[in-house]
């Protein structure tokens, strides 16, 4: 062997080390989510709104921008104290104000009397919950961002229970698979449990707030949209305690006399259908409140989540 030879190969083998030491000192990756590009706990704002009722405006590196987060505090809670469960509250698509849990659907009422700690994140018009392939990093931002800030500031412990509507119901579900052992419990209500149910729900929708299927999941047979799909990943909430409720459609108790039916709640109770058989095929706990009629409306997520309390929060040490 020449010279040359010998001098590239100490070349390349000295090439190898640093990359090696190099990719040991970055970050690791959350799961099922980009880290943002950092390991930091982001720079946070704290607005306090009342006693237990905090608004954060964190400066996200996973969003590309600044996010919103109400904090909805246990009673007890000081901030030398902890750690407390903590129970996430997501949103439905399409909503102008990002914290319509505690605006218009009772959040703080409902939870005022368990000892865990609420959160109710910033989710976008159409943020599926999701990293996206050409956009916001939603999954990072509240699994891996304002998790730690809760647990930095707050006291926040190792004991999750998540719930949503709508889109959020996707939320709950999608999280609780993709993230195993993160999360005790989990809720929809009228959620989008099945994105591939051939009805090309998520397109229109999409579509409606002018983007791009696309730029979510890729095209409509790319791995992802499986990936993220709550009815084809129930064989990884075995463990988790869960409750779907969903309406027929049909003007119920809580609507007015004017109310048309609702096709949309229609549709997404056939999700919710699917979704609950075959993560009951699976093995897994769910609760199922199939009530009737009932359109798609804040009067029966409330009511939702106030039959679901109990069980979320006695999933995570948080009963009264």
């Amino acid at each position: 062997m020449n010279r040359t030879a010998v001098r590239l190969g100490v070349f390349l083998l000295a090439a190898v080390a640093v990359v090696a030491v190099l990719m040991a000192l970055l970050p690791p990756s959350s799961p099922g989510g980009r880290d943002g590009g950092s390991s930091r706990t982001p720079a946070v704002a704290v607005k306090k709104l009342g006693g237990r009722d905090h608004e954060l405006t964190v400066t996200s590196i996973a969003l590309g921008r600044e996010g919103m987060v109400r904090v909805l505090l246990p009673e007890g809670w000081t901030p030398d104290s902890g750690p407390w469960p903590v129970l996430y509250l997501l949103n439905g698509c399409c909503q102008s104000d990002y914290d319509t849990w505690v605006t218009r659907g009772k959040a703080a009422s409902l939870t005022s009397g368990y000892r865990a700690i609420v959160v109710v994140p910033e989710g976008g018009a159409v943020g599926f919950y999701s990293d996206w392939r050409d956009g916001p990093g939603w999954e990072t931002f509240h699994l891996t961002e304002v998790r730690r800030i809760l647990e930095r500031d707050y006291g926040a412990g190792d004991r999750r229970a998540v719930a949503g509507l709508s889109m959020g119901g996707f939320g709950a579900m999608s999280y609780a698979a993709r993230h195993p052992g993160m999360f005790q419990a989990a809720a929809s209500f009228s959620g989008v449990l099945h994105t591939r149910d051939g009805n090309g729900g998520v397109d229109w929708l999409l579509n409606r707030n002018g983007e791009d299927s696309a730029k979510l999941w890729g095209p409509p047979r790319d791995p992802e949209w499986a990936a993220h799909n709550p009815a084809d990943l129930t064989g990884a909430l075995r463990g988790v305690r869960l409750f779907v409720s969903s309406g027929d459609g049909s003007p119920g108790p809580l609507d007015g006399a004017s109310e048309q039916r609702d096709e949309g709640e229609a549709a997404l109770l056939g999700q919710a259908v699917t979704f609950a058989e075959r993560a009951r095929a699976n093995g897994v706990d769910v609760t199922v409140d199939f009530y009737g009629p009932g359109t798609h409306s804040w009067p029966y997520w409330s009511r939702g989540l106030e039959r679901a309390l109990p069980m979320l929060m006695g999933s995570i040490g948080a009963a009264p």
